[in-house]
Formats: structure tokens, sequence, C-alpha cells
């Protein structure tokens, strides 16, 4: 019995985190979202100071209002190729939880949409692609009219050693 209980609390602790207003964007015309309380802000692109012996997809670091901040770029890390900069390429600034510390990290993308408030109802559980794709980063596919945004778990897109090495930057 008690083991019922326990998976139903699960499940309504997943919906709550899950339902909510979401920040979207595009990268390669496909629409993401990321929980607003997860975005601290969004700047225009800036001078990114890269730094050597980085992962790929780290473009380097900025400096915002006196603090140094990490940047990455989320084509890179979801190999998508990378592309020129426009005028609508900008940053957002999150928080990244990472072993009881809070991290900030830019991550550049194409393109800032709008704040969405998404409901649960609108929510569908990420599809499995197998054991071979790992799909944990994802929180879920929000189905809107005309299409399917995929929600961002930022905090599982980096692993732990990337977080690591992203943090020794800065």
């Amino acid at each position: 019995m008690s083991q019922s209980v326990e998976t139903t609390d699960q499940v309504i602790k997943a919906t709550l985190v899950k339902t909510g207003k979401y920040l979207t964007f595009t990268l390669n015309e496909e629409e993401y979202g990321i929980g607003i309380l997860k975005v601290k802000e969004i700047i225009g692109m800036m001078p990114i100071t890269s730094v050597p012996r980085t992962p790929e997809f780290v473009k380097g670091v900025v400096n915002l209002r006196g603090k140094v901040i990490p940047v990455m770029d989320l084509r890179l890390k979801f190999d998508m190729g990378e592309i020129p900069y426009t005028e609508r390429t900008c940053i957002i600034v999150v928080e990244i939880e990472s072993d009881a510390t809070i991290v900030l990290i830019g991550i550049v993308v194409d393109a800032v949409s709008e704040v969405l408030n998404i409901s649960e109802e609108e929510i569908e559980d990420a599809p499995q692609f197998g054991t071979s794709l790992d799909t944990n980063y994802i929180l879920g596919m929000a189905k809107m009219e005309g299409g399917v945004k995929i929600l961002l778990d930022i905090d599982k897109v980096l692993s732990q050693e990337e977080v690591t090495q992203i943090e020794d930057v800065a």
C-alpha cells in the first residue's frame, strides 16, 4: 500500500514540476521551452571571450555587469551544427543546479519566442527511443496548436562532469 502512495506522490510531483510558465525559443527551426523559474535574464549577443581547452559547445565567457558567466551554444551541444549569429540570436542566462550549488550559465539560442503558460493536459512524456539515446534532459513534449514544443530540464542538459568543466571556466 505504501508503495502505491509513494508512486502517486511521485506522479503528482512530476506533474506539478511540468505545469507552469515556459520561456520558448527556437533552435534549428524547432521550438523548445525552459521553465521560467530557471531563467534569470535574456541578453542580446555580446562579445564572448573564448577559453582554450573547453568542450566545443562552450563558446567562452561574458562579463555581465562585473560577473563572469560561461556561455555555451545549445545548437552545438545538441549536434545541430554551427550557424552565423543573427540579430535575433541571443543568450539566455539560466540557473543550473549542480551538487547543491547553483551555477549561472548563458545558453546561445537562435531566437527567443514567447512565455507560455503550459498546463498538464498539454504535456506528454518524452518518447522513448530505446536504450541507445539518452533523453532524460527532456522534461516533456508540449502539444500546442501548430506543433510540439520540446520542454527541457535545463539541469540535465549538461552532465555533472560538463557542469564542473564549465564552472572551472568561470
